[in-house]
């Protein structure tokens, strides 16, 4: 793939108002031009002429039956800093663009464009008017120096089956030919030069001025007499319709295909005004190409979930070409620039058309994620390419890529807490967020693995959940985009020991009447409670069928059924878990 400068301009401006003359525009094709315009000046201006100026004039298109529109540019220029809003055949058009050059501070000119290919195109053939131009009040200053001047074009591309295939480009901008303005066109490919031309839309030329005005094509002079002879380039004329009384500006071509040999790669243009002074608005250059144009569009890029697999479709198109794009043509795959993947065209493809195409790739580990993905055609995979184009610098695309990758989850631990009562507690599932490696999207949890697969009725409230059974299986599903992974963890209800009061006072008031000890009935149903007096007799035995201990002795002899005294007593509560020892102590009675 090579690198195409299409012109280098070796400039100067006569002050700091031009703007380059640059590619506007290319046709590729069965291509030609032609161009149509008048001028506001009623004369050449000049010291001795008078300081009048129209404010509308006409000009016909006449094309042939097969000549199809293809572009209508509309071109209009004139002294002072710019009336930009104009009427073609009583339709506004206000300019797209505009351009400006001074001859010093206080002569400054404008340019400006339009596109009107619609309206052409609507009208066709016929009278084109430009009005509401008006620069009578602006044109004062300039008439001393003979610069005032006002004038208009249109350019139309139109396409002819029976041309050959030429490469049509449009430059414009708006610069002042300076003692010598070189433009230099690199990469050409020169297959056939019949016909070829180069054409311009200049401003402000003075047919008297005749002094060191040329136009030269790799060191010719060329010329196109009578009508434009060799030292008078910029003389008020259109090549078109052989008039010459296009006052203070020029609708000029050339023929060069004498001045241009088949086999050339580049072509010099060389531009003089000795004394005049002539701004240069538009450049067509009109040559026999015959070369295809390779691009590439994406169309889809399927990225597969938990992988580094990439599925692209793709398009390869040949529309903008004077020559189908040979077979085996190569494409190159790149993922951060680099290399990860090649394919070829599979057919010819013909001038307009295209051919769809797929390719699997893997991205490698040692690339980023995300990455740009940037696929090229004819490219060989070294950044060269084997196939020469009309335009080298097309040939990319490139578009931002993420995997979808969720690490593995690792081992979830399990949750454990203690038993509310039979059995039954409530876990915050949402603990194990601290256990997940990636930072996912959605975390939620289900009941049933098939659920977590498929991301159905998950658990409402999972910091509050309360156990079905235990142990118990909970499903969390972790999600990215439409990719995710699934774990499962376990819960745990286990007993964790009672917590027994060191006090009590059975006075009926309602309030801790009796020896309560949380986290026993429901949790240690086995459970079995001795109580002592101070002197070792055991007055009270209980177990989860006998209600808690409130100050009366059940054993005994001489205790039993009598409401004990204020005192120290002591306990033995024996859980039967086989995870717990006998729990001692003592409990204060109190009244």
């Amino acid at each position: 793939m090579k690198r195409i400068c299409l012109f280098c301009f070796l400039l100067s401006s006569i002050f700091s108002y031009a703007q380059d003359v640059s590619l506007y525009s290319q046709f590729n094709g069965r291509y030609d031009y032609t161009a149509i315009g008048n001028t506001m000046n009623l004369q050449e201006n000049g010291i001795a002429a008078p300081c009048t100026i129209l404010t509308e004039s006409g000009a016909i298109l006449n094309l042939e039956v097969d000549q199809v529109i293809q572009a209508a540019y509309l071109y209009w220029a004139g002294t002072g800093e710019g009336d930009f809003d104009v009427l073609l055949n009583g339709n506004a058009i206000s300019a797209d663009r505009t351009f400006s050059e001074s001859l010093d501070e206080n002569r400054i000119f404008f340019a400006a464009f339009r596109d009107v290919t619609e309206q052409v195109i609507e009208q066709g053939n016929g009278i084109y008017t430009l009005s509401e131009l008006d620069l009578t009040s602006i044109i004062g200053p300039y008439c001393p120096s003979g610069t005032n001047f006002a004038g208009w074009a249109i350019t139309v591309i139109f396409q002819d089956n029976d041309l050959p295939l030429n490469q049509i480009n449009v430059y414009d901008g708006l610069q002042s030919v300076p003692t010598e303005l070189t433009i230099t066109l690199e990469n050409l490919n020169v297959l056939d030069n019949q016909d070829a031309k180069i054409g311009f839309i200049a401003w402000e030329g003075d047919s008297a001025l005749a002094v060191n005005e040329q136009l030269t094509i790799n060191g010719n002079l060329i010329g196109n007499p009578p009508l434009n002879p060799p030292n008078n380039a910029f003389n008020g004329t259109n090549s078109f319709t052989e008039e010459s009384d296009l006052f203070n500006m020029d609708i000029d071509f050339y023929g060069i295909q004498d001045n241009i040999s088949i086999g050339d790669t580049s072509a010099t243009i060389q531009l003089t005004s000795g004394q005049d002074f002539v701004m240069i608005n538009n450049i067509i250059t009109v040559l026999n190409s015959q070369l295809p144009d390779a691009t590439i569009s994406i169309e889809n890029v399927l990225i597969e979930c938990n992988s580094r697999n990439l599925t692209i479709d793709f398009i390869i198109s040949n529309s903008n070409s004077t020559a189908s794009l040979p077979i085996n043509t190569p494409i190159a795959f790149y993922a951060d620039s680099i290399l990860i993947g090649q394919s070829l065209t599979s057919t010819e493809i013909e001038i307009g058309g295209s051919e769809s195409a797929s390719i699997s790739l893997e991205i490698p580990e040692d690339i980023n994620n995300p990455f740009i993905l940037e696929i090229i055609v004819d490219d060989d995979g070294s950044g060269n390419g084997i196939v020469a184009e009309i335009n080298e610098i097309n040939n990319m695309i490139s578009e931002n890529i993420e995997l979808q990758l969720i690490p593995p989850i690792r081992s979830l631990p399990r949750l454990i807490s203690c038993d509310e009562g039979f059995n039954s507690t409530i876990f915050d599932l949402t603990e194990q967020y601290v256990n997940i490696q990636s930072e996912p999207e959605t975390i939620t949890f289900y009941l049933s693995e098939e659920d977590a697969e498929l991301g159905f009725d998950p658990i409402n409230s999972p910091m509050n959940y309360e156990n079905l059974s235990s142990p118990q299986d909970i499903f969390v599903r972790i999600c990215n985009n439409s990719c995710f992974e699934t774990a499962v963890f376990e819960l745990l209800v286990e007993n964790c020991p009672p917590r027994v009061p060191e006090g009590f006072s059975p006075n009926d008031d309602g309030i801790n009447d009796s020896f309560f000890i949380d986290g026993l009935r429901d949790i240690f149903e086995n459970f079995e409670l001795f109580i002592y007096n101070r002197y070792g007799t055991l007055i009270y035995q209980g177990n989860n069928s006998i209600p808690d201990w409130n100050g009366t002795a059940n054993k005994g002899l001489n205790n039993k059924g009598k409401s004990l005294p204020v005192g120290t007593y002591f306990y033995v509560l024996n859980l039967n878990d086989p995870d717990f020892r006998p729990l001692k102590g003592w409990v204060y009675l109190n009244k």
